[in-house]
């Protein structure tokens, strides 16, 4: 069993700028896990962007707190706290923090090996 916390050094080490808007940390990826991608945590300040992208492995963005606008292509949806967003592999998709706090977002992705 391996357990990882937001404040183990394992995870603070791996802060990095998630797509020029985000700070996001890897609390377990691929040195750990055989079958996911990893599963990270980001924070994205009000009125900051995760810039569209386009990631080769599907993912899926689960909102903890805060507000936001998800595009994925070219559809444009509200989320909240509780809302998961299944992005498919290849697909464009970009979060705006729309709320007056923090969101904070799960991110888990699985590669097709």
């Amino acid at each position: 069993m391996i357990v990882r916390n937001l404040n183990d050094k394992e995870v603070i080490e791996t802060t990095y700028r998630a797509h020029g808007g985000a700070i996001a940390q890897m609390i377990l990826d691929q040195r750990i896990l055989k079958e996911i991608g990893f599963l990270a945590i980001a924070s994205l300040k009000p009125g900051k962007e995760i810039e569209a992208h386009v990631d080769p492995m599907e993912e899926i963005y689960f909102i903890l707190s805060g507000s936001g606008q998800m595009r994925v292509d070219d559809e444009a949806r509200d989320v909240k706290p509780g809302d998961a967003v299944w992005i498919p592999t290849g697909a464009s998709h970009a979060l705006l923090n729309t709320g007056q706090e923090d969101c904070i977002v799960l991110v888990v992705a699985s590669p097709a090996w």
